[in-house]
């Protein structure tokens, strides 16, 4: 029997109340995606005190770093760049084509100091850490790609450059990283645009610049973007005819001899001279960076105007590994290896793909023991992080000459006066009789010191006023008043 229409409709259970959720207490801080930051910090710190630390110590290597500082400070106060360490009235731009420096100005003038130019530079040391990490991991996966990026900011050529004073260097570095990390990943325009400011951080530079350009122009023709080539070809030709205006006119321009220092150099070494050093440079540029696989990609053509303009000189100092010279080559060869990475792990021949799976972590190992003989590896020492008394009484005897005197001097002092001081190298016044001679003589290379200064400057008198740790000071005086030089007691 069908049921009543009068029977009840059966019941539906009401819903259970489901509580809202409870908003967590806080965010959970994740580090994915921000290693490459995190990296280029420590790296910052490391590189600050490892250059700052140098300075602090009276362990300036060279005059540069006061070079710059005098040249900056005219900057900072609108004025033409003349580095009377170069000569009176020597203009930098005669020397070197770098006038990026200028952004340096606004922070010197906030804080007048060649600190400021050691802190500035290891950042930007540091920042280039970030593209390369970066373009790694993107090309490799996360721990291949943090294991290259910390590879890269141990490796050899940053860490001299750091170790060596100031060099508008450390302006290419990042963008040639930046600008490489961008070819990469397909981005043919940025990839120019960031190469393009390379024309005004050194005369070489736009060479740089072109070779990157031409493989910009040899992949975007490959990836079909046909569009890109022609920019990337005017982008090079730009590059080249740069650095040959910069050489030819515009640096000659400013040089009170109407030629370039440097070009001079250039072409004066035969293709034997110094070949072992040279064999040995590019092994060190290779192997412990690359494993040598950096030289499958087209990327790596970008090293080749550095190299050949050293190679070339007459200068020597630019055959080895020393000094600040292959920093700009670091990121090209870092890049060049993650561009040769993917191919390799997918070779047909097992030794390469073997090699390729492994070489991210050799490489990283290698910079890591390679760090224990390199300016990072003294930052397990405590001398790192001291300043010895006798550099303290050194500093007090140069603060006794006052803000805008004249000083010859040679390396050490320099910097320590070049922020208040109108500086000049010892030897180079030109006939100026500055009011204070101070210099270094802790190889006693000069044996009679008041002979010294009469030699410098015949027709003036200069008093001893203080001999300390090797360190010599001298005042000029009025010959008529004072008494010989030889008679004043030195501070000990």
């Amino acid at each position: 029997m069908p049921p009543s229409s009068t029977q009840p409709p059966a019941l539906i259970p009401a819903p259970v109340p489901v509580a809202p959720p409870v908003p967590p207490s806080g965010r959970r801080f994740s580090l994915a995606g921000r290693e490459p930051y995190l990296i280029a910090v420590v790296l910052f710190v490391a590189y600050a005190v490892v250059s700052v630390g140098r300075y602090l110590r009276l362990g300036t290597r060279s005059y540069d770093l006061g070079i710059y500082e005098q040249a900056v400070r005219a900057y900072a106060h609108l004025q033409a760049p003349i580095v009377e360490l170069k000569g009176p009235g020597y203009n930098v731009l005669g020397d070197h084509f770098s006038p990026v420096t200028m952004l340096l100005a606004p922070f010197y003038r906030v804080f007048p100091s060649p600190v400021t130019l050691l802190v500035i530079q290891a950042a930007l040391f540091a920042l280039s850490a970030v593209p390369v990490t970066r373009a790694a991991t993107w090309a490799l996966g996360r721990a291949r790609g943090l294991a290259l990026g910390v590879a890269y900011g141990l490796s050899w050529g940053l860490q001299n450059a750091v170790d060596f004073d100031f060099h508008e260097i450390c302006f290419a570095v990042p963008l040639i990283a930046f600008s490489l990390e961008a070819l990469l990943r397909r981005r043919w325009r940025a990839a120019l645009l960031w190469g393009l400011p390379l024309v005004l951080v050194k005369e070489d530079q736009g060479l740089t610049l072109a070779m990157i350009a031409v493989v910009v122009a040899f992949r975007a023709r490959r990836q079909g973007a046909s569009r890109a080539v022609p920019y990337a070809i005017g982008v090079a030709a730009f590059g080249a005819v740069a650095t040959l205006l910069a050489f030819t006119m515009i640096i000659p321009a400013f040089n009170t001899t109407g030629s370039s220092d440097y070009l001079t150099k250039v072409g004066g070494a035969g293709p034997l001279d110094g070949l072992d050093i040279k064999i040995r440079t590019v092994l060190w540029l290779l192997i412990p960076t690359s494993g040598l696989l950096a030289l499958r990609s087209p990327i790596l053509i970008a090293v080749l105007p550095t190299l050949g303009w050293r190679f070339v000189s007459a200068d020597d100092n630019y055959w080895g590994t020393a000094w600040h010279y292959s920093a700009v080559l670091m990121p090209i060869i870092t890049l060049a290896l993650v561009d040769a990475l993917p191919a390799a792990r997918h070779s047909s021949r097992p030794w390469l793909r073997s090699c390729a799976q492994q070489l991210p972590a050799a490489v990283l190992a290698a910079s890591l023991a390679l760090t224990t003989a390199l300016p990072l590896g003294n930052l397990t020492e405590a001398d790192a992080y001291r300043v010895p008394d006798g550099v303290k009484a050194v500093d007090r005897m140069i603060a006794t000459i006052p803000d805008g005197a004249t000083v010859e001097a040679n390396i050490g002092p320099i910097a320590r006066l070049t922020s208040r001081c109108r500086v000049f190298w010892i030897g180079r016044t030109k006939g100026l009789a500055p009011d204070y001679i101070v210099f270094n003589n802790n190889s006693r290379w000069v044996k009679d010191v008041p002979a010294f200064a009469r030699q410098l400057h015949p027709r003036d008198t200069y008093v001893l006023r203080g001999v300390i740790q090797g360190f010599v000071l001298l005042k000029r005086t009025s010959p008529a008043t004072t008494s010989p030089a030889t008679t004043e007691p030195s501070s000990s």
